[in-house]
């Protein structure tokens, strides 16, 4: 007997399916499955370009705040002695010192920016979207050895560029030596923010979805000139300077890549700075023991003291033997 009722029931779908993309009913047979989600080619390209924005917003900081933290004292000098001339300006040592130390807010302000894009304002776990872990294929501690062997291999071959190619100071150079206290607010912003905020930054917030849109070889390559690109400005007077400067990016960059992790990149640009920053403080107490060398312009400040440190070592060493 025909009837015109309908061989199977149609069987609407639940709400968790609906939100997850499926229309509300599969076909009457049920065993046609449902269309697949066209997935959106511009997405990815999307979550780059918001990316680059939070980079220039960063940079724009970085430009700004110690702009603002200075602004007391300097509206203080200028109500007391004047309108300051230019050179003044580039000598006071106060100034400078309050210049390096606006950096520690302009990275705190960053990293909460940061933490903003990468967590949809709270959403996602911060960490885990940076890829923030240690790395699967190996134990933390041989990667923080690995980590810590590379930052010195690192040192080593920035102290042999810059003492070949030789130079002039960078404006690094001249704001360190310019008192203690820069000195000081140097080696911290070196060590406490620095590493970690340029790695999210970078190696983080930008890389992962450049690598998500073009893959791991554009990705290396154009984060890579970026970082080093934002420092040509800094070490402006020195190729050898920014030639180191490049290959620390690359090594750091690679890290990242090869090991699908921000830790280790973390960790080697760490030590580098840290190296440097003790360096940076003991620098005036050290050179009273060291003999007069000629001058060279190390990647950072504290870096041609560390040669020195080390071959006069060596030196003794060698005597004694």
């Amino acid at each position: 007997m025909i009837t015109n009722e309908p061989s199977q029931q149609v069987t609407p779908l639940s709400t968790e399916q609906e939100q997850a993309g499926f229309p509300a009913e599969i076909a009457a047979d049920g065993l046609t499955p449902p269309p697949a989600p066209v997935p959106n080619p511009f997405l990815p390209w999307l979550e780059v370009l918001k990316a680059f924005v939070i980079w220039v917003l960063s940079v724009v900081m970085l430009a700004v705040v110690p702009v603002f933290v200075a602004l007391p004292y300097m509206i203080y000098q200028w109500t007391k002695f004047g309108p300051p001339r230019p050179e003044a300006l580039m000598q006071d040592k106060t100034l400078i010192f309050l210049s390096i130390l606006g950096v520690l807010p302009t990275h705190l302000l960053t990293l909460a920016l940061v933490w903003l894009f990468v967590t949809e304002g709270g959403k996602k776990p911060f960490f885990e979207a940076l890829s923030f872990r240690w790395p699967r294929t190996s134990s933390p501690l041989f990667t923080t050895f690995l980590c810590t062997l590379l930052a010195l291999v690192l040192l080593a071959i920035g102290f042999g560029v810059t003492t070949l190619w030789g130079g002039s100071k960078t404006q690094l150079d001249l704001l360190v030596e310019s008192s203690m206290a820069s000195r000081v607010a140097t080696a911290l912003v070196a060590v406490i923010t620095a590493p970690l905020v340029e790695e999210v930054i970078y190696r983080g917030a930008i890389y992962s979805p450049l690598e998500r849109a073009a893959g791991k070889a554009v990705s290396v390559v154009v984060v890579s000139l970026l970082f080093a690109g934002v420092h040509v400005i800094q070490y402006s007077q020195n190729v050898g300077v920014i030639l180191v400067i490049t290959i620390l990016s690359f090594t750091l960059t690679l890290s990242r890549a090869i090991s699908g992790s921000l830790i280790p990149p973390f960790l080697i640009h760490l030590v580098f700075n840290g190296i440097q920053a003790i360096f940076i403080v003991l620098s005036p107490f050290i050179e009273k023991y060291l003999p007069k060398a000629d001058e060279v312009t190390p990647t950072t400040p504290g870096l041609e003291l560390v040669g020195r440190f080390v071959e006069t070592i060596i030196g003794h060493v060698w005597r004694m033997t």
